[in-house]
């Protein structure tokens, strides 16, 4: 084979490898979850959730493991991206997922400078800690 012919075929072959980590859809791997699950988040929850935010190339750029402050929101009501909005459903306390959110469900193409890129691919570890405000299974069932 010729040196260029070996070349290109190294340069698809690698381009195709980084574009792999850009994700088109949401990705959602459960990575732990209890044996016992008596409320699943939901819409409208209040719930705590810790995280570990990273770029496809393994850059952190949030963390609330490291501060020991899990963050406090409303699911499914737009106070976070969507990617969490959509990827933390049906969360059980204390279940670890690992989030791929593509930059539509992410900070899109402006992303959010300088820590984020527009057009990032955004990869979470997430644990959700806490669903406040609710006690019941019964709650669960209503729906």
């Amino acid at each position: 084979m010729k040196p260029v012919a070996i070349l290109f075929f190294f340069l698809s072959l690698s381009s195709s490898v980084f574009a792999a980590k850009e994700v088109k859809e949401l990705q959602i791997g459960v990575k732990y979850k209890p044996e016992s699950c008596e409320i699943k988040a939901r819409k409208g929850d209040t719930v705590r959730v810790h995280y570990r935010g990273k770029l496809t190339d393994g850059t952190v750029f949030d963390s609330s493991f490291e501060r020991g402050d899990p963050i406090s929101f409303e699911l499914g009501t737009g106070q976070v991206i969507k990617g969490w909005d959509q990827g933390l459903l049906g969360t059980c306390v204390g279940e670890k997922r690992k989030l791929k959110i593509p930059a539509k469900l992410g900070y899109g193409e402006q992303g959010s400078p300088p820590t984020i890129p527009g057009g990032a691919t955004l990869i979470f570890e997430t644990e959700l800690v806490e669903i406040l405000g609710r006690n019941s299974k019964a709650e669960d069932e209503e729906l």
